[in-house]
């Protein structure tokens, strides 16, 4: 299997220049929803990175896109809690082995222990793939209803504020965006991140 590890890298660069590839085709964004849905259950490139492209385009759709990746990342997270929920030794199992996530998922199960729901709220922006996080509360036996709700909750805080960010900044900050995109989508994440963990802490 080692030579199957030295492949990932470059099998990953491949899925992220795939991705970003759409933002260029007439049908973007029904490309940017099954991304998002995939994402959330399967796919290891988040969908950020074909929003953001496309909201640097068209920033007045900026809001519209958020919406679409909202929603099919809120359908990607209830096909993965299913997956986890139904399948986890004949699909989940061997898909966190493929992408070496065990041990994220063996902590998100311990997070799931001793937090719950909260849990979803802050993994919408932690550096966790969301697939493990959707299919842990699926094996973990979350009450379905509730996970779907945080995870609205996660994704659409997580992509509005990306969508609006590009929407309301103008040029200036479509300018810089683009100077600086990989800086600042990491910065971006990592502040919302913190106001959540700080939220959850002092609850």
């Amino acid at each position: 299997m080692q030579w199957l590890e030295m492949l990932k890298p470059r099998w990953l660069r491949r899925c992220y220049d795939w991705t970003l590839a759409w933002a260029d085709h007439p049908q973007a964004q029904v490309a940017l929803f099954a991304i998002a849905v995939i994402e959330a259950s399967v796919f290891p490139i988040p969908p950020d990175i074909l929003l953001l492209a496309l909201a640097l385009g068209r920033p007045e759709l900026g809001l519209r896109l958020a919406a679409i990746t909202t929603a099919g990342s809120l359908l990607g997270a209830c096909i993965g809690y299913m997956i986890g929920m139904l399948l986890f030794v004949s699909v989940a199992q061997p898909l966190l082995e493929f992408y070496g996530a065990m041990a994220q998922f063996e902590h998100v199960q311990q997070l799931f222990a001793e937090y719950g729901l909260w849990v979803i709220l802050v993994a919408g922006f932690s550096p966790i793939p969301f697939k493990v996080v959707t299919i842990a509360a699926g094996a973990f036996g979350l009450p379905f209803a509730g996970f779907a709700v945080a995870a609205l909750i996660s994704r659409g805080a997580r992509f509005f504020l990306e969508g609006a960010l590009l929407r309301w900044g103008g040029a200036p900050l479509r300018a810089l965006v683009e100077r600086h995109f990989e800086i600042l989508t990491l910065a971006v994440v990592v502040l919302v991140a913190a106001g959540f963990a700080a939220l959850w802490m002092f609850r």
